[in-house]
């Protein structure tokens, strides 16, 4: 079954992997802060993500980016960002590649 909104998705992933932390050499995709990225019909991104504490001093910065890079995706129409706490980070949500490049392995 061929999925239409696959292409966008992996588009939007891209993108993701663009946007950092300023202060962490991760992107927010492998730092594992996205938990939901979905698009409907008319092509609007809906995208739960966290942060790796809740006073993070870049929070809006981070949002905007990540607002502004996957608004840039062909295609998109809308993007929503629910900023969500619960589950609370943790470093197991890292990528194996974040946690090498953060010494974590």
């Amino acid at each position: 079954m061929d999925n239409e909104f696959l292409p966008m998705e992996e588009a939007i992933v891209a993108m993701l992997k663009t946007v950092y932390d300023p202060e962490i050499p991760v992107n927010v995709y492998d730092l594992g802060l996205i938990y939901l990225i979905e698009v409907d019909d008319e092509k609007n991104v809906l995208i739960e993500m966290t942060l790796t504490a809740p006073n993070c001093p870049a929070a809006d910065f981070i949002v905007e980016d990540v607002r502004m890079k996957v608004e840039s995706v062909d295609g998109v129409n809308n993007v929503e960002i629910n900023l969500v706490f619960e589950p609370e980070w943790n470093k197991d949500l890292m990528s194996e590649e974040a946690k090498l490049e953060l010494g974590f392995l």
